[in-house]
């Protein structure tokens, strides 16, 4: 399974609140992911929340795409990626 960076951009900022609404949100995307074996692992979010950078597993960037266009869900950039660990010589 492949590892991807998604850019995303939210012109009016995420509305993702901090609440149960929210929690909904997000278990609704896990849902729809898993439907294509395509597994959210985490986001950064900026501090104007106009900005995500999210790390997800998945079989390919088309996979990806799906997902997000069923969720709702901008798509900038998929760039696959690999874990650099700075401890690796530890």
């Amino acid at each position: 399974m492949a590892r991807y960076l998604i850019e995303r951009t939210f012109p009016d900022g995420l509305g993702l609140p901090s609440n149960a609404d929210g929690a909904k949100a997000a278990s609704t995307v896990v849902a729809n992911n898993a439907k294509e074996g395509v597994t959210w692992v985490h986001s950064y979010v900026t501090p104007d929340r106009k900005k995500s950078y999210c790390i997800y597993d998945g079989p390919s960037p088309e996979a990806i795409r799906l997902v997000a266009e069923r969720n709702g869900l901008p798509v900038d950039r998929i760039t696959e990626v690999r874990v650099l660990d700075p401890y690796f010589l530890y």
